[in-house]
C-alpha cells in the first residue's frame, strides 16, 4: 500500500510538470500570464515566478506590468525568498511610486528585514534594518493602519537588541573583566533608558565596580571603592523604591567598611 501511494504521489508530480512544461513553451502569452496567475492562486510560488520572470520584459510599460510585478515580489517572500523579496519590493516601489500597492510594498520591505532577524546571539544588523526601516514607514505613512504592527515590531528589535547587550555585558562580568562588565552595564542602562530592567542594569555596575575594587592593587583599593559609593548613591537616587534597594546599600557599607579599613592600615603604617 505504502509503495502504491509513493508511486502516485510521483506519478502526479510527474504530470504537474509535464503540464507546467507545456506551459512554460507556449508563445501564447496572455495564456500564459492566465496560467501564471492559477499557479500564484493555488500556492504554487514556484512555478508561477518562473512564468512571472519570462513574462516580465515582455509585460513591462503595458497595463499588466504593475500586477505582475506584485505577485512576482510576493512569489519570492512566500517562498522565503527574503533577499530577492526586499529587492523587489524596493523596486515595485521606485517603478510605481503612486501606485496604491506601493504603501504596502514599503511595509513588506520593512518585513522582510524583521524575517531575516535572527536569534539573540548572532549578528543583529537585519534587527537594526527592521527597525530604522520600520520607523521610516511610520514617519513616512502617519495615518497607516499598519503603524500599530510597526510599532510592535520595532518593540520587539528593541528587545532582542537589548537582550544582546545584556549577554554581552554579562559575557564580561562571568569572564572576570569587572571594569569592561561596569562600563557595559552603564552603556545598556544609557541605550534604554526606558527598560524595566534599568534597576538590574544599574546593581550590575555597582557589582561589577565592587568586585573591579577587591581585585586591585592596595593603593587603588580607596578611589575604586568610592567609585562603587558613588554608584550605590546614584541607584539610591535614581531607584529609591526598587526592590534591589537593599541589595544595593548592601554593596554600600562593604564599601564603606572597606574604605575605612584602609585607612586604619594607613593609620597604623604611619603611626
Amino acid at each position: 500500500m505504502r509503495s502504491f501511494l509513493v508511486l502516485l504521489i510521483i506519478a502526479l508530480l510527474g504530470t504537474g510538470c509535464s503540464k507546467f512544461a507545456k506551459v512554460q513553451k507556449s508563445t501564447d502569452y496572455d495564456y500564459k500570464l492566465r496560467m501564471a496567475d492559477q499557479y500564484y492562486a493555488k500556492k504554487k510560488y514556484h512555478f508561477a515566478q518562473q512564468l512571472y520572470e519570462e513574462l516580465f520584459p515582455l509585460l513591462k510599460g503595458s497595463d499588466k506590468f504593475e500586477a505582475v510585478y506584485y505577485n512576482f515580489a510576493y512569489c519570492a517572500y512566500y517562498m522565503r525568498d527574503y533577499m530577492n523579496a526586499e529587492n523587489l519590493f524596493k523596486g515595485f516601489v521606485e517603478v510605481f511610486p503612486t501606485s496604491k500597492r506601493a504603501e504596502e510594498m514599503e511595509y513588506m520591505r520593512a518585513y522582510t528585514f524583521y524575517r531575516q532577524s535572527p536569534k539573540v546571539e548572532l549578528d543583529q544588523t537585519n534587527t537594526m534594518k527592521t527597525i530604522g526601516l520600520m520607523q521610516a514607514f511610520i514617519n513616512t505613512h502617519p495615518g497607516s493602519a499598519k503603524n500599530k504592527e510597526a510599532t510592535e515590531i520595532i518593540d520587539i528589535c528593541r528587545e532582542k537588541l537589548e537582550k544582546k547587550e545584556m549577554l554581552s555585558a554579562e559575557l564580561y562580568f562571568n569572564l572576570r573583566q569587572y571594569k569592561a562588565a561596569a562600563i557595559a552595564f552603564a552603556n545598556l542602562m544609557n541605550n534604554y533608558p526606558d527598560s524595566d530592567k534599568s534597576d538590574s542594569y544599574k546593581l550590575q555596575v555597582i557589582r561589577s565596580y565592587f568586585e573591579y575594587a577587591a581585585l586591585s592593587i592596595d593603593e587603588k583599593k580607596e578611589e575604586r571603592f568610592q567609585k562603587v559609593i558613588d554608584e550605590c548613591n546614584e541607584f539610591t537616587d535614581r531607584f529609591p523604591e526598587s526592590q534591589l534597594l537593599t541589595e544595593a546599600k548592601r554593596f554600600l557599607n562593604l564599601s564603606l567598611n572597606n574604605i575605612k579599613a584602609i585607612k586604619n592600615e594607613q593609620v597604623k603604617t604611619s603611626a
